[in-house]
């Protein structure tokens, strides 16, 4: 029998499938209800009832997503580039990781992030749009969030599983490889 690879793509549209299925699950961001980058391609399944098309405010974005895991929900906050989360870092250190230990731990939000290390080929996007900051956010000593870059198409799957399925209600970060939808 022959077993073909994982492809990172598929994994990434079977993750995307898997949130969903929890009525609870809300899609935020930019491009997520109209086409415009490469992480429309993976909500192709999700219902629209599940998803929220927001202009480009990337930190009233995160705050948005706080108020709804205050509210029981599961966003998924989607940053198209990893460049642009940076616009959020004060709800992402000031807020989203806080809550947890300004609360004694009665306030613990789960948010999903999704973000991806901008594609460089075929044509370079330049470098506002290509950073990888994965090791900066990890410096940053975040106690409540956990960022995870995600290289192969093994991890895809059972990370965003993690995500939503941890019994300590911790965020995430996923940082996906723009360039490996088409390559891997």
């Amino acid at each position: 029998m022959n077993i073909s690879p994982l492809k990172y793509k598929t994994e990434l549209l079977r993750a995307t499938d898997y949130l969903a299925k929890n009525p609870k699950t809300l899609f935020l961001g930019q491009s997520v209800v109209y086409p415009g980058n490469s992480i429309f391609g993976t909500l192709e399944n999700v219902p629209i009832s599940q998803k929220m098309e927001l202009p480009v405010f990337e930190e009233t974005q995160l705050g948005m997503c706080i108020g709804l895991a205050l509210a029981g929900y599961i966003p998924v906050s989607i940053y198209p580039r990893f460049n642009f989360l940076l616009l959020a870092m004060n709800q992402l250190v000031n807020h989203l990781d806080k809550l947890p230990t300004i609360t004694q731990n009665r306030v613990q939000p789960r948010i999903i992030i999704r973000t991806a290390i901008g594609s460089e080929r075929p044509l370079f996007p330049g470098f506002q749009h290509s950073g990888d900051f994965t090791e900066a956010f990890k410096a940053l000593h975040l106690q409540n969030v956990d960022i995870v870059r995600l290289d192969e198409p093994e991890q895809i799957f059972p990370e965003y599983q993690k995500a939503i399925e941890r019994p300590d209600a911790k965020s995430t970060i996923l940082v996906e490889y723009g360039d490996y939808y088409n390559e891997k």
